[in-house]
């Protein structure tokens, strides 16, 4: 990530794309201009070459001594506010679930959460769809309309701003990061439920059960999808769950699909964004995750096991075997696809996801599957509250 955060005398014109911070009291020619493009995947230049670049320039206090450099004019004010201004961007991946979680709503969060709703959003690469279909959270976070930074013809002056949003770890937050905030993932799943006004709060367990458990089943169409969909929900309902199906169009509606889940006790799926509706699970809900085929399983972590903890979930996997892909059509055993899955993976990021995150569908063994499904009924219906 890379913020600034400015006091003063701040003025921001959308349309150009500047931030003019007045009469800095800490003024440096050398440090008079800045450039942010305020999304927080720094390391990928592909994507942050479609995120708007904004440009920060700060102007020396009256009498103060320039060396002669060219004075920065800052715009007149035609709108004033005097709660503080974050500048984000809904540009790099925000048609992807994950990336809108990991990457904007949960930084916003971390950025934004402080001043109890009385902050103006202003946002680059501002798209309309995105800002209505997130409106909850987005709401929850500011009392006022997001701004379309860049159609604003107008200066609006803050006394505080911040351009940049602060990002820690992937479906993460460093507490120690935030100061005297103390944000924590669990707080962070709390504001979630409140922002959608979600009922349940956590999943008690009982011996014997009052009812059966509910279990989600977050389904793909494409790539890594199951291939015996209908075996595979049947083997977990024998598990004891009550199954809730939802494919792609279900998992559209956010705010549907966030009640759907907080009514469920678990959530299962294939490694794919759809698992980061997790976020809406109540507390002590599982996670199960299916890892499919190609040493996949520490990256699949990485993105879904490792942050569950911390948001007060539990987590499962189940690892696919080489008879559970349909891999096994195209390549013989004896292939690197196979018999050195790690060699794809050298190959670069774009082999990995073409030959296993795109490039196959998945075959469960439905006695292996269901097994795993019947330890994790176990676990909630007999382990203490």
């Amino acid at each position: 990530m890379d913020t600034c955060a400015m006091d003063g005398d701040i003025r921001i014109h959308g349309r150009s794309g500047v931030v003019y911070v007045v009469a800095s009291s800490d003024y440096r020619p050398e440090n008079a201009t800045a450039v942010i493009r305020p999304y927080p995947r720094k390391w990928e230049q592909a994507t942050m070459e479609r995120v708007r670049q904004i440009t920060i320039r700060s102007t020396a206090p009256p009498g103060a001594d320039t060396d002669g450099g060219g004075a920065i004019i800052p715009l007149r004010c035609t709108v004033a506010r005097d709660m503080p201004a974050v500048v984000f961007s809904t540009g790099g991946y925000s048609v992807n679930f994950f990336h809108t979680m990991n990457d904007i709503l949960l930084p916003l969060y971390i950025t934004a959460r402080e001043h109890g709703g009385r902050v103006q959003l202003l946002a680059a690469n501002y798209d309309r769809r995105w800002t209505a279909k997130y409106q909850h959270a987005l709401a929850a976070l500011s009392m006022y309309p997001v701004v379309d930074l860049d159609a604003d013809a107008a200066v609006r002056c803050f006394p505080s701003a911040r351009v940049g949003v602060e990002s820690h770890r992937v479906l993460g937050i460093d507490t120690p990061l935030t100061g005297s905030n103390g944000y924590t993932m669990v707080g962070f799943l709390a504001f979630l439920r409140s922002a959608y006004s979600l009922p349940r709060h956590a999943v008690t367990t009982h011996t014997p059960a009052p009812r059966r458990p509910r279990v989600v089943m977050v389904l793909r169409r494409k790539s890594r999808a199951l291939t015996n969909e209908a075996e595979v929900v049947a083997a977990v309902a024998e598990a004891g769950f009550e199954v809730v199906a939802a494919g792609p169009e279900e998992a559209g509606d956010v705010a549907g699909f966030a009640a759907t889940v907080n009514s469920c006790d678990v959530m299962v799926g294939v490694h794919g964004a759809g698992l980061t509706n997790m976020v809406f699970l109540p507390r002590n809900g599982t996670v199960v995750q299916i890892i499919p085929w190609g040493g996949m399983k520490w990256p699949c972590w990485y993105d879904y096991g490792e942050p569950v903890p911390a948001m007060g979930l539990r987590y499962v996997e189940y690892e696919v075997a080489a008879n559970e892909t349909t891999l096994r059509e195209r390549y013989p055993m004896d292939h690197p696809v196979f018999a050195d899955p790690v060699s794809i993976h050298r190959k670069g990021f774009n082999h990995l996801w073409s030959t296993f995150l795109n490039g196959q569908n998945l075959t469960l063994d439905v006695n292996r599957f269901k097994a795993v499904m019947a330890e994790v009924y176990t676990s909630i219906t007999a382990a203490p509250v």
